[in-house]
């Protein structure tokens, strides 16, 4: 019997499909294993005094909140001093948290560029079912397209979970072929009547135009992958599908969920991109000891009460991460771990929630196979921008960047593993 990731049991007209083994594909796993990146942001930041260690290196101490990542202390390295120039102090500048666009305060005439995890996919992304997935607990998204269109964010786990693992009944699977199809053959014809324009268009219509191609062009390679995926077979796993929260205080829980399908999604290779927006409500959290909402404390002023809050939020947010760290270190993968093979960034576009800045961000990479145990602080004229290390997690990512963003280069002090 030959075995293979195809392979099923099969019994009086009832098929099992089997977990993933090492012995259905050897010679993939003598293959370097996939790399992937995980990019998540807390929109209200967190409490700056509760968060930057005081000391830099290795023998840093742990702060309250990083305490309660302290079981993966050498798993990820914490960052002090890190922001995009020219990103001015307004929650706007979520606009920018991946993309490193200048001025998006100036509604009029911003423009924002690729982000992270889109620029990442037009490599790796034809590897996977999903290129890249957009998920969000509050429906905004952080990802964008190359012309500064946002992508549209997946914010129900239980409709992501579906498209991740739930298969059509065949004439759906062939009914979305034949909408591809038609959607290929109108990219088309568009695109033949566009070109006869040309000739007619002066020299700034015609970079509209170009653009306009090179837009095209990218929804053509999509759906052509999206053609050849539909007729796979999607991975199964014996998981129900999860329970939409519809309380939409529920910071925590939204988290969680959000966590889960992540890491089933990368446990699956079902896609190795991954961004993530938390919840940043007005409302209040139904977390014990919580009376205001989590904005309110996050805008304290100094407030004792609030700041003493605010903590209990945060701390319940940084539990949440703690354990989706757990489950990727807890999964084994190519003689190591998912975490070993994942970059997960985790930081916010905000340094001070309660004064806007956004300067001095806080900044968590985990696993992706770097030198971790560190706190590495950069202050002042010295401090490098957050861009490089973007282009620092493309490269563990096996993308050979040499600039994204703002980047000046690597991010100094953030070396391999091994």
């Amino acid at each position: 019997m030959k075995l293979t990731r195809r392979t099923f049991l099969r019994a009086a007209g009832v098929s099992l499909g089997l977990p993933m083994l090492d012995a259905f594909a050897p010679a993939q796993n003598a293959a370097a294993p996939p790399r992937r990146m995980v990019c998540i942001c807390t929109p209200l930041s967190l409490h700056p005094a509760y968060f930057f260690p005081q000391a830099a290196g290795r023998d840093y101490t742990l702060t309250p909140y990083l305490e309660v990542l302290r079981a993966f202390r050498n798993d990820f390295t914490v960052m002090s001093g890190l922001a995009h120039p020219q990103v001015g102090s307004s929650h706007d500048s979520i606009f920018s948290f991946l993309t490193a666009a200048p001025h998006p305060e100036r509604r009029a005439g911003f423009r924002n560029s690729i982000s992270l995890d889109q620029f990442a996919a037009r490599h790796i992304g034809g590897e996977t079912r999903f290129p890249a997935l957009a998920l969000s607990c509050e429906g905004f998204s952080l990802s964008w397209t190359q012309s500064g269109a946002i992508v549209p964010s997946d914010s129900w786990p239980s409709g992501v979970f579906r498209r991740l693992f739930l298969e059509g009944r065949p004439d759906e699977v062939e009914t979305q072929v034949r909408r591809l199809r038609d959607g290929r053959s109108i990219l088309d014809a568009v695109g033949d009547q566009a070109r006869r324009l040309q000739p007619k268009l002066g020299t700034g219509d015609r970079d509209k135009l170009d653009e306009y191609f090179n837009s095209v062009r990218e929804l053509e390679r999509g759906l052509a992958r999206s053609e050849a995926w539909s007729r796979r077979p999607r991975p199964r796993v014996n998981v129900p599908i999860p329970q939409d929260i519809r309380n939409g205080a529920d910071f925590v829980g939204k988290a969680r969920l959000m966590y889960d399908l992540i890491h089933l999604a990368l446990q699956t290779d079902s896609s190795r991109l991954f961004t993530l927006l938390l919840l940043g409500t007005s409302a209040v959290p139904p977390i014990a000891g919580v009376s205001l909402g989590h904005h309110d404390l996050s805008h304290h002023g100094q407030d004792p009460t609030k700041i003493a809050q605010l903590r209990t939020v945060e701390l319940e947010g940084m539990r949440a991460f703690a354990g989706f760290l757990r489950k990727l270190k807890d999964t084994r993968e190519h003689g190591a771990t998912l975490l070993d093979h994942t970059s997960v960034f985790f930081s916010s576009n905000l340094g001070n929630a309660s004064s806007h800045s956004t300067r001095n961000l806080p900044v968590i990479l985990a696993g992706g196979g770097f030198r971790h145990g560190q706190h590495l602080a950069f202050t002042g004229n010295n401090a490098p921008p957050l861009s490089n290390l973007y282009v620092s997690m493309l490269r563990r990512t096996g993308i050979n960047a040499d600039r994204f963003g703002s980047s000046t280069g690597t991010l100094t002090g953030l070396e391999h593993a091994g």
